[in-house]
Formats: structure tokens, sequence, C-alpha cells
């Protein structure tokens, strides 16, 4: 979700009042979403880079998450919508900690979507940080190294709940993923736009939505292969455009 800070220098305004105006595309992002029939939507939140931003920033974005998980507990769970972090949940000062995690717990029943937060969240350190607990379960005994597989390292990460990302959209005219769902993300169709986060909405999703549809999802494999197959029938194997990560 980039574009805030320039989003707001642009108009003479704080850094910070640009995260204020993203969370209203938040809110218009989740309700589309859900209107879409999406299953997962994941949103970066908050970098394990983040933290090295300068105080008074930070302070506003956990002021900004606090509210968040607050204020739009009712209307997330009148949408159905679970609420699940990635990341470090405990990284958090008390405060948004608490808040977030009154949010899951109140959110846990519903089933419609599952919107991940990434929190004090950084693909490459959950991949190393999972890596490194399958090695110590090795050394001990507990686990054969020879039996380690894919699906065994994405259960020991942060995201082992989640599939893998179909879509992945980064707004704010930059062409780069920053550290974002790194495994997850092998065979996601990718998206820069250059709309600056807080103008987002829905119209803009369901535009990439619509741009994802017109795809050919070939996994490795080639055309004949997939009419071969059955496209339908290969389609719901390998991954449907149910799936989103922003």
């Amino acid at each position: 979700m980039d574009g805030n800070g320039r989003w707001a220098r642009g108009r003479g305004q704080l850094r910070w009042e640009g995260h204020s105006a993203g969370a209203k595309s938040v809110r218009a992002t989740v309700e589309a979403a859900v209107e879409l029939g999406i299953e997962y939507l994941t949103l970066y939140a908050f970098s394990v880079n983040n933290w090295q931003r300068p105080r008074l920033e930070v302070e506003a974005l956990m002021r900004l998450l606090t509210h968040f998980a607050k204020k739009e507990q009712a209307e997330l769970i009148r949408q159905g919508v679970r609420v699940r972090v990635v990341g470090h949940l405990n990284d958090l000062p008390k405060g948004p900690r608490q808040a977030v995690e009154q949010l899951l717990q109140a959110t846990a029943h519903c089933t419609k979507m599952t919107l991940s937060l990434a929190l004090s969240y950084g693909g490459r350190g959950d991949v190393l940080e999972a890596a490194q607990r399958l090695a110590a379960r090795a050394q001990a005994g507990q686990l054969n190294a020879l039996d380690i597989t894919l699906d065994t390292l994405r259960a020991e990460m942060t995201t082992g709940f989640l599939p893998d990302v179909d879509l992945l959209i980064r707004t704010g005219g930059q062409s780069r993923i920053s550290d974002f769902l790194l495994l997850e993300c092998a065979y996601a169709e990718l998206r820069f736009v250059d709309v600056m986060w807080p103008e987002f909405c829905g119209e803009h999703l369901r535009d990439a939505i619509d741009q994802f549809g017109g795809v050919e999802r070939r996994f490795g494999l080639t055309s004949q292969q997939l009419e071969n197959a059955g496209a339908g029938s290969l389609a719901s194997r390998l991954g449907s455009p149910s799936r989103v990560a922003r």
C-alpha cells in the first residue's frame, strides 16, 4: 500500500496525514474484495524495516492501527471477514497489539474472507526463521532433514495458513516487491499501478481483477498442455483468481 507519504507531501501535508487518508482506502478495498468474492486479501501494513522510520511517524502508524482495529471490528464482522496476522505481532507496543489481538478474537468465527495484516513482517526473515526452526528440530533428532519439503517449510512460516498468491498489486508507481510474500509470490501475476494508495478504490481493484482474468497462467507448462489437460480443471488444481495480495 505505497504512496501515502508522497501523496501527503504533494498536498503540503505531513506524512502521517497521508497514512490517515490511506486508511480510508483500506476500508474501500476490503469492501470491494468481499463483493468480488475474494477469499484471501493480504495487506502489507507495516514492514519489519518500517521500525527504522522517524519515531513520530511510527507512533502515528501505531495509533492508526489501533483505531482501525477498534473502529472497523463491527463492520468486518458484518461482512464476514476474519482477520489474521502474518509477521510478528508481539513486536508491536502494548496498545496496538492488544487492539489487534481483540480484533483477531472477535472475527475468528467469520468465514467469507480472510484479511491478513502483515505487521512487523519481512518475507526473507519469515523464510529464514522457518528454516532455523526446522534445522533445530533436525539437529535434535525430531525431524529427518531429507523429509523437509516446501510444504514443511511453508507450514513453519507465519504465512503458513495462506495459499500461494495469485495476484499482487503495488500502488505508488514503483516496480518492486519490497520483501513481501517472496516465496508465496513465485507464480503470482504482478500489477504495479501509478495511483497513490490514498486514491486507490474499489474500481482500481476491479480493474486489476479484470486484467488478471485475461491472463493465461501456465505454471511452467505450455499452452498446449493446458488445453489437453482442460483449462478449468487445471486452473482449479493449480490456483484460481480468488486470492489476492497487496
